[in-house]
Parts: C-alpha cells; sequence; structure tokens
C-alpha cells in the first residue's frame, strides 16, 4: 500500500510537472486505486476478494489499447478486447456465486 501510494504521489508530480492530463494517466490512477481497494478490503476482511485483481487486469489491458492505439495491429485489440469481455464474464459469475441465496 505504501508503494502504491508512493506511485501515485510520483504520477501526480509527473503531471502537475506537464500540466497535462491524458487518458492514459487516468486510467493509471484507475489502476492504482484499485490496488488500494484491494489492500484495504484485505485488512478489513482479513481475506482478499479474488475480483480485484480481476478488475486490475480490465483497467490494464483497457490502458494498454488506449497508449497503443492506431499503431496497434487490429488482430490485438481484437484478441486484447476479447480478454477484457473474458474478465468480465469471469468477475460477474464469481460476484454472482459469492452472494449468498436467500
Amino acid at each position: 500500500a505504501l508503494l502504491t501510494l508512493g506511485a501515485v504521489a510520483l504520477e501526480l508530480i509527473r503531471v502537475w510537472q506537464a500540466q497535462n492530463v491524458n487518458l492514459a494517466d487516468i486510467l493509471l490512477m484507475f489502476l492504482y486505486t484499485e490496488v488500494i481497494g484491494m489492500v484495504a478490503a484485505f485488512y478489513v476482511n482479513s481475506s482478499a476478494p479474488v475480483v480485484y485483481p480481476i478488475f486490475i487486469a480490465i483497467t490494464a489491458l483497457a490502458r494498454l489499447i488506449v497508449l497503443q492505439g492506431k499503431e496497434m495491429a487490429p488482430q490485438s485489440i481484437i484478441f486484447e478486447a476479447s480478454a477484457i469481455l473474458l474478465l468480465a464474464v469471469a468477475a460477474t459469475i464469481l460476484i454472482r456465486f459469492r452472494q449468498k441465496p436467500n
């Protein structure tokens, strides 16, 4: 958690110095937020939910697509978008099975 907070501080300093915020920076902040959320959930519940790493992977793949942009091969975009869809389905299934039926 401390290293993540340090990385957030460094990124904020870099953005402040550049006086420019782009979508890749915002997605990176989402990654940091999800990591901090996963650490907080671990300390509150004494267990780490499996869906947090899946959310982190989805955000990382989305950031990769945004960063590579137009230089990316169309097949790679399809593969990475398919991976995002597969991870989203997996997260949905895990969340649904985690809930206890009434």
